[in-house]
């Protein structure tokens, strides 16, 4: 079993990327801030400095399947970005399965009355907290489990 400790999710997309963050313990995931893209080197410095000041053992990394669980062209972008990511930090970069996390996420803030100008602004922090909650959920009734296991790109579906 791994050690417990504070985890960092990223939701990324073509123009921002969601940041949130579990408690030290693993339990709960918070918002943290939305990373406005400018380039690859911008992005992983930002992250690299979120890791340090939270003193993160592990960042999650949202991968955006299809409904079916194949491969489209999101998945693809993150694997590139995963690529570029992970010799520059420290600690593990794992991935975890993030669909409908948006869709959760933009109901929730819907029922809680935000502006759609305020639920722009956040919505990938939320998505980021969606799916970071399912990770550490996953964990806390899997103890056994690895969780840097889930470092792979699983297979990819071609067969349509």
């Amino acid at each position: 079993m791994a050690q417990p400790g504070r985890m960092l999710a990223l939701d990324v997309g073509d123009r921002t990327i969601g940041v949130a963050a579990s408690d030290e313990l693993g339990i709960t995931a918070n918002p943290v801030e939305t990373i406005r893209r400018k380039s690859f080197k911008a992005d992983l410095a930002r992250i690299g400095e979120l890791v340090a000041q939270r003193q993160a053992v592990r960042v999650v990394v949202g991968l955006p399947l299809m409904l079916d669980g194949s491969h489209g062209v999101q998945v693809e972008k993150v694997s590139t970005f995963i690529d570029k990511l992970r010799p520059t930090l420290p600690v593990p970069v794992v991935l975890w399965d993030e669909r409908l996390s948006t869709v959760a996420a933009e109901r929730a803030l819907i029922q809680s009355g935000l502006t759609r100008k305020r639920r722009k602004q956040v919505i990938d922090q939320v998505a980021a907290v969606y799916f970071l909650q399912g990770f550490l959920n996953y964990l806390s009734l899997h103890p056994e489990v690895d969780p840097d296991r889930f470092g792979a790109l699983p297979p990819r579906d071609d067969a349509g």
